[in-house]
């Protein structure tokens, strides 16, 4: 192999990792996810912007006030998830560029002065962001759970009122429980996805 990670990280990561539908009741804690957060914050981004924010939806008046915007068995899993994150792009971001970014102090005045490039650029890194975070989960021994089937705006009014955050992904996370996993469907192949030019 020409991988420099163990087979056993590989499965870890990557091969034997799948979204989880179902989560034992052990809890996840501050810390895990603090050091889950320590380690994907170094994930490469524009200007080392950092967008992405994390909303820990731990009590169960917060699980009722989520879940009232879920589609489908999107309800019942987060109900029953030890910990859910909102993850959400802060429309502000730009503002702490000067002290994430040193090095040209000018790249938010030049870069993000208009809120719809600054919209677009936060979500592009947020996003990118996520995938981070959905491997430091597996690399914590964790299981996630992530969904787009959400009313997000709904989100965005129940949780951002301010309106100064957009969601755009909800995460479950924990330990997988019993039958929490689909059989596995197929991926393209090297061969079908990629183009030498």
């Amino acid at each position: 192999m020409t991988l420099a990670l163990d087979a056993a990280a590989q499965d870890l990561l990557f091969r034997e990792a799948q979204t989880a539908n179902t989560f034992t009741d052990e809890p996840v804690t501050d810390e895990q996810v603090q050091a889950i957060y320590d380690l994907v914050k170094y994930a490469p981004t524009a200007f080392n912007q950092s967008p992405l924010r994390l909303t820990l939806v731990r009590s169960e008046e917060a699980r009722k006030r989520l879940v009232t915007h879920a589609m489908g068995a999107n309800g019942p899993k987060t109900l029953t998830a030890p910990l859910t994150l909102v993850l959400s792009v802060d429309l502000d971001f730009h503002e702490k560029l000067p002290h994430l970014f040193p090095a040209m102090p000018g790249v938010k005045d030049a870069f993000f002065s208009e809120a719809a490039a600054r919209e677009a650029a936060g979500t592009q890194n947020a996003t990118l962001q996520a995938g981070y975070l959905i491997v430091g989960i597996r690399a914590a021994g964790l299981a996630a759970g992530p969904m787009t089937g959400f009313d997000f705006t709904g989100i965005d009014k129940e949780f951002f009122g301010d309106g100064k955050q957009k969601s755009f992904l909800v995460v479950n996370v924990g330990k997988p429980g019993a039958d929490a996993f689909y059989p596995r469907s197929p991926r393209l192949t090297f061969d079908e996805a990629a183009a030498t030019v």
